[in-house]
């Protein structure tokens, strides 16, 4: 970066770093025990939707590649579309198997990038749910968001219902949780929601 660019405020894009992903686990860890907060199994890599043949190809080749691990259980990777035109990825994992999630979005997100789909991708997610919430009936759930653009990660705290509403003091809480373990996204207006999002 230059002297110019110093004085205008112009800053380098970020590179996106997609082994910042191999640090969910860990984080994982540091959440259970401080807020109570475990894997779910689900995970997704969210793109802007791409037609053609070149991603179709793209599509099989990282399907065939996660498909064929046989620790998979019978859940297969799927693609799905929200509700706002986004296209995901979601693979669904037994909740122990955290580590081998965090490997399939990783694929994912190389296979696109190998492929010249980069640009691309928006965030990959990992979802979490409150100890209790089966007992409690509360469903509470949080995902890590990784931006892909920015190398960063938030968490993303839905409430339960319909209405679109979020869990503000548990997100931050989550923030303060794992500012060891992660590269926390600072800019809270980027901290996008992702309603609806598959996996979480």
């Amino acid at each position: 970066m230059g002297l110019l660019d110093i004085l205008l405020g112009r800053t380098k894009p970020v590179v996106p770093d997609l082994d910042r992903l191999f640090g969910l686990p860990s984080a994982a860890v540091t959440l259970e025990a401080a807020a109570g907060l475990r894997p779910t199994g689900s995970g997704a890599v969210c793109f802007a939707t791409v037609e053609g043949a070149a991603f179709e190809q793209t599509h099989r080749e990282v399907q065939a590649l996660l498909d064929a691990d046989s620790d998979r259980e019978g859940r297969p990777v799927r693609l799905t579309r929200d509700d706002y035109g986004y296209s995901w990825l979601v693979s669904e994992r037994s909740p122990d198997q955290l580590p081998e999630l965090v490997n399939d979005l990783h694929a994912v997100n190389s296979a696109m990038e190998v492929n010249g789909f980069g640009p691309q991708l928006l965030c990959s997610l990992v979802g979490f749910e409150h100890e209790g919430a089966e007992r409690d009936g509360q469903g509470r759930r949080l995902a890590l968001v990784y931006l892909y653009k920015r190398g960063t990660f938030y968490p993303f705290a839905p409430l339960p219902g319909t209405a679109q509403r979020r869990d503000n003091p548990m997100e931050l809480r989550v923030k303060a949780v794992l500012a060891n373990d992660l590269q926390i996204e600072q800019d809270l207006s980027r901290w996008f929601p992702v309603w609806g999002a598959p996996g979480l």
